[in-house]
């Protein structure tokens, strides 16, 4: 008697658990609780720079490049293998981005490939820019999107828990050529750079 008394116990203390999981995870939120109000996603300061209207520029003043911000958030991918393919296609011409994200057959490849030709039809469309091809990608990145907490059931009763990631992508279009790269600094270059810094130290309030 004893002994099913402690396991009717038991399996009422489980099925409290479980309840309480599933309330709190599973069921459908109202309105309100259901609205994301984290910074991130509703910081939407990154498509607003389309609207930034310069002073008129004097006579000797080189001509000011177009520049088109555009970016797509909640897309169904990780954030981090996302940001592999954004650094990939930073510094290339719009037409060398492309091609490059034709022939990746990841996901996020389709997707910054979209974003990309919907930046390149907003710069003809809204920002004067004549040729579309005359265009590289000055900033890409990706960032952090809403993550949904889920129920993994596991054996004997037990359970994890998993989350849905979804990601945000963030492109910059700048007219005209891109600059050239840099060449990557030697190990000689770095050690001498480190020792100026050692040369040119100081002691702070000394005399």
């Amino acid at each position: 008697m004893a002994t099913s008394a402690v396991t009717a116990t038991g399996v009422a203390f489980l099925g409290r658990v479980f309840g309480h999981i599933q309330s709190r995870f599973l069921a459908p939120c109202s309105q309100v609780s259901c609205l994301h109000t984290t910074a991130l996603l509703n910081n939407k300061n990154w498509d607003r720079k389309n609207r930034i209207v310069y002073p008129p520029q004097q006579k000797d003043e080189p001509p000011r490049p177009a520049e088109v911000f555009h970016s797509r958030r909640q897309i169904k991918y990780s954030k981090d293998k996302m940001w592999y393919l954004a650094k990939l296609i930073k510094g290339m011409s719009i037409d060398q981005a492309l091609a490059q994200l034709e022939f990746n057959d990841k996901k996020g490849a389709k997707v910054i490939r979209e974003v990309l030709l919907e930046a390149q039809e907003m710069a003809v469309k809204n920002h004067n820019v004549e040729f579309k091809s005359n265009l590289y990608v000055a900033e890409s990145f990706s960032g952090k999107g809403k993550y949904l907490k889920r129920i993994r059931y596991h054996g004997r009763g037990m359970f994890g828990i998993m989350d849905k990631v979804h990601c945000h992508y963030f492109v910059k279009l700048v007219e005209g050529a891109p600059p050239a790269v840099e060449p990557p600094m030697t190990a000689f270059d770095q050690a001498k750079e480190y020792v100026q810094e050692l040369r040119n130290r100081t002691i702070i309030h000394s005399l």
